[in-house]
């Protein structure tokens, strides 16, 4: 595991190519290389890493949602809509695990109190597969959400995509 707050950012990029595989607009030869990155940041790093990258990402699509909407008349306030809309739309999810909604809420909470995901989360010991399976949930429903608000189907994937390659093209 890395320092408290910190994931690599292979894992990070593997947490959102999950959520790429999940999303029904990637096309075939997309969702391969997704599935292929997210095999090798797994192999080279853990799924307990890939896990937190998906915890970091909650964080940031949840701070991302509440700070693009300060302002907004109809905006959505983050204890009383955005968490419990989330967390309302997990049972339709089949293989979401109830057990693990606890520990979502309270990644939602922390990021919409300006936490860091990763160290909230880290402070509870490492994240088991099937909370890390309703924590991609969860992201997925983030970004949906995000899409859903500006009106743009998949904004937040080219926006995440057009940041990753541009950290690749840093370290170069």
């Amino acid at each position: 595991m890395s320092s408290e707050g910190v994931v690599v950012d292979e894992a990070v990029r593997a947490a959102w190519d999950s959520y790429r595989v999940l999303k029904k607009r990637t096309s075939a030869k997309e969702r391969q290389e997704a599935q292929l990155r997210v095999q090798a940041a797994v192999g080279a790093y853990g799924r307990e890493e890939v896990s937190r990258g998906t915890v970091f990402l909650v964080g940031v699509l949840t701070g991302y949602l509440i700070a693009e909407q300060s302002g907004a008349e109809d905006r959505l306030d983050p204890l009383s809509d955005l968490i419990p809309a989330v967390i309302r739309r997990l049972p339709g999810f089949e293989m979401a695990d109830p057990a693990q909604v606890p520990m979502v809420t309270g990644v939602l909470m922390a990021a919409a109190m300006g936490m860091d995901t990763v160290a909230w989360r880290d402070r509870f010991g490492q994240v088991p597969p099937e909370e890390a399976l309703v924590h991609g949930f969860v992201l997925w429903l983030l970004a949906d959400l995000f899409d859903s608000l500006i009106g743009q189907p998949g904004a937040i994937d080219r926006m995440m995509r057009e940041t990753f390659d541009s950290m690749a093209a840093e370290r170069r």
